[in-house]
């Protein structure tokens, strides 16, 4: 299976533009999350719209920009399109679990839709063994450098990675660290960016 990875397109249409043309070649979105800015659902459509039109199948979480509900109720009507957080979807055997938000609490203000560490590992308490984690935050210590230099990745998030051993683990949120990838005890970190990454990832 072909997956598009991306991230915090923060209602860049021209962004989603470029995506929609990488999606050709993809046979699944996945999106980790930071759609729009700041809450403001009036424009979802411009990042959402262009990406449904490519009639590829989605899975999707929350960023911190916007929370699981205005996501799904966005997403309504994009068939196959999968909105995932503290849950789980098979998308052609394969099995993905989603977290979105910003785990830990960002310093952004009460607008920001934010868990702190606790929360985050009950989240992603269901996650099942051998994955494909899609999560807003990264894992601490991978893929986590902000553009001021410091780790700001999740704890629960890398505790996670090293008791469930996902295939493959999927974020964004750190602008610092996007379009890079990393490795978590043998596992593959990819903060996908804006720009996507492509991931071929052998079927079940």
């Amino acid at each position: 299976m072909r997956l598009l990875l991306f991230s915090d397109l923060h209602a860049d249409r021209p962004a989603a533009v470029a995506l929609a043309r990488a999606a050709a070649a993809a046979d699944l979105l996945v999106g980790a999350g930071d759609f729009i800015n700041g809450r403001d659902t009036s424009r979802f459509p411009d990042c959402l719209d262009v990406l449904r039109g490519t009639g590829k199948p989605a899975v999707l979480v929350p960023g911190n920009n916007e929370s699981a509900d205005e996501l799904t109720d966005a997403c309504r009507g994009w068939p196959g399109c999968h909105v995932l957080h503290g849950a789980a979807a098979s998308v052609d055997g394969i099995t993905f679990y989603g977290v979105g938000g910003g785990i830990p609490v960002t310093p952004f203000g009460s607008w920001s839709y934010d868990f702190d560490e606790q929360q985050g590992t009950a989240l992603l308490a269901a996650a099942p063994s051998g994955c494909v984690l899609v999560v807003h935050s990264p894992p601490k210590g991978v893929v986590d450098v902000s553009s001021r230099g410091g780790s700001i990745g999740s704890t629960a998030i890398r505790d996670a990675v090293l008791r469930v051993r996902p295939r493959l683990v999927v974020c964004g949120h750190v602008h610092g660290s996007n379009g890079t990838t990393g490795e978590l005890a043998g596992v593959p970190v990819v903060n996908a960016g804006p720009r996507g990454v492509t991931w071929e990832l052998a079927n079940a």
